[in-house]
């Protein structure tokens, strides 16, 4: 590979990782909010709103894991996690900062708001580490088990797989912190599960057509190649 393509390649998984880190924070933030969605009336899912970004951490690591290699997979989960430790200690600071007489959001509003987001993103983390590390491991077991065929299943059963982990185990830690009440982990477990798995499944196209331009541009072989430096 030329100097022009490596850089390009050092670029793209910049800005992967960089993607991976805004959704992974972001559904850390948002996720006290919840919502009722009824596709086409066939099911009514009442999710947080913290759900929405997190599949895109999924997709991003399959992504990474299929181009450049484990090792660089988790190098993107090791950062994530750094991403979300900075995050839940600058929330703890500033939920501890006393708010002046001026402040447009009293110490109470904004405590309502995050109080319960550093447990959030504890609970989180425990879950990602976990769900991220198994995603990448099973990925690449059924890589080698299919000798580098089927992209599709691999992609969806890595994820599947690691997605029903992470949604036990962060609802099962925040119900014992009592930041949601555990007449709730059922229904939430199932709607959160499902889906995770329909987005799963919706952004499988899109995975075939980024790994199919990857493998065009930096000429890796079509069947589980990936980059060589």
């Amino acid at each position: 590979m030329n100097i022009n393509k490596k850089q390009t390649a050092e670029r793209i998984y910049i800005a992967l990782t960089a993607l991976f880190i805004a959704a992974l924070v972001t559904s850390n933030l948002i996720f006290q909010k919840f919502f009722s969605w009824n596709p086409w009336g066939l099911f009514n899912f009442e999710l947080s709103v913290g759900i929405i970004p997190y599949p895109v951490t999924f997709l991003v690591t399959d992504i990474i894991s299929e181009i450049y290699g484990r090792k660089r997979a988790n190098q993107t989960v090791v950062a994530g996690l750094f991403a979300s430790l900075f995050t839940l200690l600058i929330i703890i600071v500033s939920d501890a900062a006393t708010a002046t007489s001026w402040s447009p959001i009293s110490d109470d509003e904004y405590h309502k708001v995050f109080g319960f987001t550093f447990l959030g993103i504890a609970a989180s983390m425990v879950a990602y580490l976990t769900a991220q590390f198994i995603d990448v491991q099973l990925f690449h077991f059924w890589k080698r088990l299919t000798k580098g065929k089927h992209l599709w299943l691999r992609n969806n059963a890595s994820t599947f797989t690691s997605q029903f982990i992470d949604t036990f185990v962060v609802l099962l830690l925040l119900c014992s912190f009592r930041v949601i009440e555990w007449e709730l982990f059922g229904v939430l477990l199932l709607n959160g599960f499902l889906f995770k798995v329909l987005v799963a499944l919706s952004d499988t196209p899109f995975f075939y057509l980024v790994v199919t331009i990857f493998r065009k541009y930096f000429k890796i072989d079509e069947v589980g190649g990936e980059l060589e430096y």
